[in-house]
């Protein structure tokens, strides 16, 4: 079962890192149902089959982050049996999974309060932690407009502007994501989700960087949010996904090759704010 998640996350490309680091997490529950003759031998295992699902998707922290700490706490302490380990396992893994999808919530509302009635937004991709943020503040009694980019070539920002067509008092507009230096000029914030932060580099959907640096020249402000699961100091080394040419060109290349990147990488110099379950930080504050 470990073998077929792992193969399933590795086909996650649409969903958010917190989803995928939740599935993770529960997939490791099937190591606490066998059967192991030392507490040695089941640690050891723990600690293989996380290394698989981390493999699975190197490009999303949080699943680093929750599967590090699972196998790590369980490490560290002593067990007389493996019940009392498989036990422990379990435990820390309903943790991890309440702190995670907490994370992702308080997230929400604490950018939901920064938006300000009346706002033009622009965001970009399909994120789960800015929908929620835009579903909370229209709860609240706003309205805003938003700039939705498509986000060639999966055009997974299509989903983002459909769902958040479904509120009357989000007047929203898709655009390509080319268009988006048109746009910025009657944008008051742009507000984008996070894949992750290392250091001092956000690592988001492609196209993040563009409009990042559009924003930028322009003086409209960036603020990106998501559960503090997704930000990291160090033991991350982001791997980026290269997908097949044939989402950018059906038909075949001739004469020329196609490079069709999952993410890309922005200095969180031109960002304003990171907004997570911890507060609000400027970037220099990483």
């Amino acid at each position: 079962m470990i073998d077929e998640t792992a193969g399933e996350i590795a086909d996650m490309q649409t969903h958010s890192s917190s989803v995928v680091a939740v599935k993770a997490a529960r997939a490791l529950r099937e190591i606490t149902d066998r059967e192991f003759p030392t507490v040695a031998e089941y640690q050891r295992a723990l600690e293989r089959n996380s290394r698989a699902l981390q493999r699975a998707n190197p490009s999303h922290a949080s699943l680093h982050n929750t599967q590090r700490r699972i196998v790590e706490h369980v490490a560290e302490l002593d067990f007389e049996t493996v019940e009392q380990a498989q036990a422990e396992t379990n435990a820390i893994i309903d943790e991890v999974i309440e702190q995670v999808e907490a994370g992702k919530r308080n997230a929400a509302e604490l950018a939901a309060e920064q938006l300000e009635d009346g706002e033009t937004l622009l965001t970009h991709d399909y994120s789960t932690t800015v929908l929620s943020a835009v579903t909370r503040a229209v709860e609240e009694g706003k309205s805003f407009d938003v700039y939705v980019t498509e986000a060639r070539p999966r055009f997974i920002g299509r989903k983002m502007a459909r769902r958040l067509a479904e509120y009357e008092s989000v007047d929203t507009t898709l655009i390509v994501d080319s268009a988006c230096g048109h746009a910025l000029s009657s944008v008051d914030r742009v507000l984008l989700g996070m894949t992750c932060v290392v250091e001092d580099t956000l690592y988001n959907r492609v196209g993040t960087y563009p409009i990042a640096a559009a924003a930028a020249d322009a003086g409209v402000p960036v603020d990106i949010v998501g559960s503090s699961a997704k930000l990291v100091d160090g033991g991350f080394a982001f791997q980026n996904e290269h997908r097949v040419a044939s989402e950018v060109m059906r038909e075949p290349a001739e004469g020329f090759e196609i490079e069709n990147p999952a993410y890309d990488a922005t200095p969180t110099r031109l960002l304003d704010s990171i907004i997570t379950d911890e507060g609000i930080k400027s970037a220099d504050e990483r």
